[in-house]
């Protein structure tokens, strides 16, 4: 088995699971960018004890380049978990993270998420960088 084989993908806009991708669609070489990656961004998913995203992870894969490089990874540590209970806790965590970089060959990105009951779930978003 890979790990491909245990990927699920669909439309954000109609899956909760599925990982967004917020980039623009063309950069300048070496401008300063801001990509966003969030879960639950058209229908909201439930980030509580028993049901979460726990962590979401984005890569870029250059057009002419072989491997991807992993740009960030972000984690969600606490939903609501406390000692009083489940969903008695002071804090949860929105699975949404921002990562600012800069691009110098065109490429796509790759967001992977987890959830703790749904497994593990992929989108990719394409950019073009100008000279």
């Amino acid at each position: 088995m890979k790990i491909a084989d245990l990927m699920q993908s669909a439309d954000w806009k109609a899956e909760k699971h599925a990982p967004v991708i917020d980039a623009p669609e063309q950069v300048k070489a070496g401008e300063k960018i801001a990509v966003e990656v969030s879960v639950g961004k058209e229908i909201a998913h439930p980030n509580t004890t028993e049901h979460n995203i726990r962590w979401i992870k984005l890569y870029f894969k250059p057009d002419n380049g072989k491997f991807p490089y992993e740009v960030a990874c972000f984690e969600f540590n606490v939903h609501g978990e406390s000692v009083e209970g489940p969903n008695k806790g002071p804090v949860y965590t929105e699975p949404f993270g921002k990562a600012v970089l800069k691009l110098l060959t065109s490429g796509t990105f790759v967001a992977t998420a987890y959830c703790n009951i749904h497994g593990l779930w992929e989108s990719d978003k394409a950019i073009k960088v100008a000279e």
